[in-house]
């Protein structure tokens, strides 16, 4: 692969636009993520309830992953991610008005209103996903597409870490100051998405079908190594993920309370962050597969490490460690998934790809909780940590092809 720098990828406008547009669209949607849990938490003191805030939100992006996969590779992908700014800062809004109130309307938040915009933050985010990841591949040259995935990541990781941080300090002020904010910074990375130019050119006009539909998932499970790289992080975030129990480790085992729990959200995202960094200095070259396998076991381990902590500094430093490792297993998987797919059906592989993303984080987050429910929130972690150990080992033996992978760019080992 030819080398590229670091300067050549910041210099494509288009892709730098979309960059900075994701980073305030992530940073919003953090801290309405924690906003979201804590009230919840505050309000029915449930794990079950936190476990069904993910729930809620997946469900919508099962059930939607066919159409928002289609749309993304008929429609503007830019227009796709900005509509859907828009939706998450109406939520924005409508929190707003229930937590501190515009007229009569004052203090109506409840149970059901926070799991009534959750789903309606799942129909946005099933619709932003697909396009989002669709883009990337459209504005910067092929042979940059893995430092551009890696620069990516270090971006949403860094709104990943300011967004929980920055949600756990607002919240000082009050729920409705943390919405506020979630809808002003939508509103900005929606100004910078809709003012994108790239080479739309629509696809040849074809009868929509069930066989059109199911044409990503198809693609997908016809290549091995992609299903073994994909369905590896679904499994791994599903057993190992802790992020929807963070508010009971923060205020009942850990005793930091808001600012604390903001902390913890983001500690992940930093190990995350500096990894990316150092993956766009220096992409990943050879055994990409076994690097990708060694990862995940790494991520098995912190899980269990951060389960059994009583420490708030120590469970920060297994978290930070987790965010690296699972680093790896992203770009890993986004940048076969991107260099492998052609372009007219990107939109719905990556919708797939959102659906096993979505499964792991907010589905995950369910599992967590009706696990913590039965097992107490340390027995829930710990079970998931020894869980991801034990698919690490299970894909290294059914999925050579993944695991003998050598090279990102190496086609013939898809097909």
């Amino acid at each position: 692969m030819p080398t590229h720098s670091f300067t050549e990828l910041i210099r494509q406008r288009a892709f730098m636009r979309m960059w900075l547009a994701r980073l305030f669209g992530t940073t919003a949607n953090q801290m309405l993520m924690v906003a979201v849990g804590w009230q919840m938490y505050e309000l029915t003191g449930s794990a079950w309830d936190l476990g069904l805030v993910g729930l809620y939100q997946f469900v919508p992006a099962l059930l939607l992953t066919l159409v928002a996969g289609h749309v993304a590779d008929r429609l503007h992908r830019g227009r796709i991610v900005a509509a859907c700014f828009v939706a998450q800062a109406s939520v924005a809004l409508i929190l707003v008005a229930a937590t501190q109130g515009w007229g009569a309307a004052s203090g109506w938040a409840s149970r059901e209103l926070l799991l009534g915009v959750s789903v309606m933050l799942g129909v946005a985010r099933a619709f932003q996903m697909p396009a989002q990841q669709a883009l990337t591949p459209m504005l910067v040259p092929p042979p940059m597409l893995p430092r551009a995935m890696a620069f990516s990541s270090a971006g949403m990781q860094a709104a990943v870490i300011s967004g929980p941080a920055l949600g756990g300090v607002i919240f000082v002020a009050g729920a409705s100051a943390v919405y506020a904010t979630c809808a002003f910074l939508f509103a900005i990375g929606c100004g910078l998405i809709a003012v994108l130019r790239y080479d739309h050119v629509p696809p040849p006009r074809e009868p929509v079908s069930l066989r059109t539909l199911l044409a990503g998932a198809e693609f997908v499970w016809r290549r091995k190594a992609l299903l073994g790289a994909v369905s590896l992080d679904l499994f791994a975030v599903l057993l190992g993920g802790a992020t929807a129990l963070l508010p009971m480790f923060a205020k009942d085992i850990l005793q930091v309370g808001p600012w604390g729990l903001g902390l913890l959200r983001a500690a992940p995202a930093a190990g995350a962050l500096l990894m990316s960094v150092l993956l766009t200095r220096w992409p990943l070259d050879r055994r990409v597969g076994r690097i990708m396998l060694m990862a995940v076991g790494v991520y098995g381990v912190c899980m269990l490490v951060f389960g059994l902590s009583t420490s708030f500094v120590l469970s920060l430093v297994a978290l930070a460690v987790s965010g690296g490792a699972d680093m790896v297993s992203v770009v890993v998987r986004q940048t076969l998934m991107q260099i492998e797919t052609p372009n007219d059906m990107r939109g719905r592989v990556s919708a797939v790809n959102s659906v096993f993303i979505g499964a792991s984080n907010q589905l995950g987050e369910f599992e967590s909780g009706a696990t913590a429910a039965l097992l107490g929130p340390v027995g829930s972690v710990v079970a998931g940590g020894v869980g991801t150990l034990l698919v690490a080992v299970l894909w290294l033996k059914g999925f050579p092809e993944l695991a003998d992978r050598d090279r990102m760019t190496d086609a013939s080992a898809l097909r």
